[in-house]
């Protein structure tokens, strides 16, 4: 399992490039607020760079070598933690290093080696004459950013002062180069400051081995918080390890503005023009509150809460007039999404029973639930009417349209139809049920009312969105609670949520089905039986969105997935694990989507697939606005902790052992692992300790409990919680 440097090994890669720009290479490593949306093939950094939001910077410096035009072909090997390229003519050989560390310095180790009969000359190129020689032999300048409230100010520094004009390497000779940029914000962060950043860089004695392996190990550290995951399925370590990877890869802390608090942005990539400092199009590095809480789903097991925490103080510190938790830059309060980050909270508090900082949340979730029904409730039921098909995240699904018979253009909005929308009711009960389970939890007296809503608003969803005859639940019209007969992959969530019972056991079996979500590439998200079905996107046989754009008519999604697969699994469970085969079938399906064409050795997760080939359908790599890990802990290890009790439960998926290990929950030290007995040798586990046989549950170090076989069984948490005592049975 990735520890030490290990994680920078077990994801390594060859090159990894935009889909839309073959020349334009990714960087893994990202800054608290620089990153680089991509890097040119030439030494430096050259490309297009982003601050807190995307401005696309083209240049931060690059070092230039006379007589050479391009530095293409060259080799280059992607890792999680840096990017290294290499190139080789008759004239000179290059080997460059370079990331962009948390504080948001920009850093080049390179060495020459002069292979021609003349000297090679090199030179530091920066952006348009903007930075200036400066004290210490540093260049200084400032970006002015139009479109943001904020200005990008730098520091650069290099190790060979003869950069700053002319460096002449002679034939036959080797030289090494560290070059370093410091950024910040104009006017918050002082040139002093970002000197002193910049220049512990290339001090004199420090050489380009040390750096790398230094910054790899600040990187690393980053990682030695999260639980250690090991089985018999390759393809689970790896998209395991990813999946930890997009977490740090989207870490952001702009501390400024509206987002003063760490967050996970949905992505670093961006749908935005590439044009130098444009700002047109759709970019996903902000606070979007639609994803927020799946970020938590899988952020809440890494063993410090802040990022979590932040993503949430955010939001209510950013709450619009309405209370409602919305999208943001440092200078917007955005629209707002559907989302069930009340539900989200509650998971945090089961794992860190953080509650000083949860009940400091609780009255802006109380305002969550008010102002949802405010805004959208009606009279006659506990239903929410969705009247923006963009609100809930999934446009152009199809139900919208269904009362109108799926018109050729469907952005006039007289031909679509306001909805009372499945997936925003489900939010809005789990939403509900959290506030009441915080509020019991912290003593709050309003608990049971919020438990009655939430009960009415679950009778209100069987009653009236649920189909007998088709075993399925669907939108409503928003005035005549009509069914859209149309079976969006929303139509699950009830089981998501775990509100029903034996009478809906034809809901899940929708999800085997070859002619409605059971395709090459699952799951559609609508059913391939639906008339405005497109397994590529578009609508009705042309791309209202463009060729990328994110449609909801039949591409297969990562978000929805992740639920889909929630309750795929809980609904196995509570029918006597009668899905499991079907579970693990899909997780790996689900798994896969995490490297191009299916490579293990190619980690890439992208916003949307076609559903029946699994080609990507956008170009936003490393994209993060789904739930992985999870899953992985609640189901395959089968980990779920409630208020008052530890549950195991075990989704059987075929492996021959796992380990999970260094799990940090309810105040205990939680390990959990599996080997089938007819395995001898199974190799190190994540504590490089022989694995005993069956499924074994550790709390602090003391086995609780083993069993031959994968089982469920409870626990009572009171006697470990906050003591790292022993559980009772």
């Amino acid at each position: 399992m990735p520890t030490g440097s290990l994680w920078d090994e077990e994801l390594q890669a060859g090159k990894k490039a935009l889909r839309t720009l073959p020349g334009a290479l990714l960087l893994g490593s990202t800054g608290a607020r620089l990153w680089a949306d991509y890097v040119e093939p030439r030494p430096g950094f050259a490309g297009r760079f982003d601050f807190i939001h995307k401005i696309n910077i083209p240049l931060l410096y690059a070092v230039t070598a006379q007589g050479i035009v391009s530095f293409e072909p060259c080799r280059t090997q992607w890792f999680p933690s840096h990017l290294l390229m290499e190139y080789e003519s008759g004239r000179l050989s290059l080997t460059e290093r370079k990331f962009i560390a948390w504080d948001d310095c920009a850093v080049s180790c390179q060495t020459w080696t002069n292979g021609g009969k003349e000297d090679l000359v090199l030179r530091l190129e920066t952006y348009e004459d903007l930075f200036s020689e400066c004290e210490g032999g540093t260049l200084q300048g400032t970006f002015e950013i139009e479109h943001y409230s904020f200005d990008v100010t730098g520091v650069i520094a290099v190790s060979e002062p003869g950069l700053l004009s002319e460096l002449r390497i002679r034939p036959g000779e080797t030289k090494e180069l560290i070059v370093a940029g410091a950024f910040g914000i104009d006017g918050r962060d002082s040139r002093e400051v970002l000197r002193e950043r910049a220049l512990r860089y290339v001090r004199q004695g420090t050489n380009a081995d040390q750096i790398i392996a230094e910054y790899k190990k600040q990187y690393q550290s980053w990682f030695d918080k999260t639980p250690v995951f090991r089985s018999s399925d390759e393809l689970l370590n790896k998209t395991w390890a990813y999946r930890w990877f997009l977490l740090r890869h989207n870490l952001a802390d702009p501390q400024y503005g509206h987002l003063q608090h760490p967050l996970f942005y949905e992505g670093r990539s961006h749908k935005k023009s590439k044009k130098p400092f444009g700002k047109g199009g759709w970019e996903f590095s902000k606070l979007i509150n639609l994803s927020v809480p799946l970020h938590l789903m899988d952020a809440r097991w890494y063993h410090d809460p802040v990022y979590c925490e932040g993503s949430l103080q955010n939001m209510k510190e950013g709450a619009d007039e309405n209370g409602m938790y919305c999208c943001m830059t440092v200078d917007t309060i955005m629209h707002s999404f559907a989302n069930f980050s009340c539900w989200a909270a509650y998971k945090l508090y089961l794992v860190h029973r953080n509650r000083s900082a949860v009940e400091r949340l609780l009255p802006s979730l109380k305002q969550q639930v008010a102002s949802w029904k405010r805004i959208h409730g009606n009279d006659a039921d506990q239903l929410l009417i969705e009247h923006k098909h963009t609100r809930t995240g999934k446009e152009y699904q199809p139900s919208y349209w269904y009362f109108h018979n799926y018109p050729r253009n469907p952005k006039d909005k007289a031909t679509y139809t306001h909805l009372k929308r499945v997936d925003r009711a489900v939010y809005h009960y789990l939403n509900t049920q959290a506030v009441a389970k915080l509020c019991e939890a912290f003593g709050d007296p309003e608990a049971e009312a919020y438990a009655e809503l939430a009960g009415e608003i679950k009778r209100d969803i069987i009653a009236k969105m649920w189909d007998e005859e088709t075993q399925f639940f669907y939108d409503l019209h928003y005035e005549t609670d009509e069914k859209a007969m149309v079976k969006n992959i929303v139509g699950i969530y009830p089981g998501w949520a775990e509100m029903i019972d034996e009478r809906f056991d034809g809901m899940i079996e929708h999800l085997q089905n070859e002619r409605e979500f059971r395709t090459r590439c699952p799951f559609p998200s609508v059913s391939a039986d639906c008339p405005a079905y497109s397994k590529e996107g578009g609508w009705m046989g042309h791309f209202v969105k463009g060729r990328n754009g994110c449609v909801w008519d039949g591409p297969t999604w990562p978000y929805t997935n992740s639920i889909a697969l929630d309750a795929l699994a809980k609904e196995s469970k509570r029918r006597n694990h009668r899905f499991d085969g079907d579970f693990a079938h899909y997780f790996r399906e689900y798994s896969f989507l995490h490297f191009m064409q299916r490579d293990l050795n190619q980690p890439g997760l992208v916003e949307h697939y076609n559903s029946e080939t699994g080609e990507p359908l956008s170009d936003e790599q490393e994209y993060n606005h789904s739930y992985y890990i999870d899953l992985l802990i609640s189901h395959v290890a089968g980990l779920n902790i409630e208020q008052d009790k530890l549950i195991i439960d075990p989704i059987d998926i075929g492996l021959d052992y796992f380990c999970l290990d260094r799990v940090k929950a309810a105040g205990a030290d939680i390990r959990i692992s599996y080997r089938n007995p007819l395995v001898s040798d199974c190799g190190p586990d994540c504590g490089q300790q022989p694995l005993e046989a069956g499924y074994c549950v550790y709390v602090n170090g003391k086995r609780i409990f083993q069993a031959e076989t994968l089982c469920r069984r409870e626990f009572s948490l009171q006697q470990f919680i906050h003591q790292g005592q022993g559980v009772s049975l």
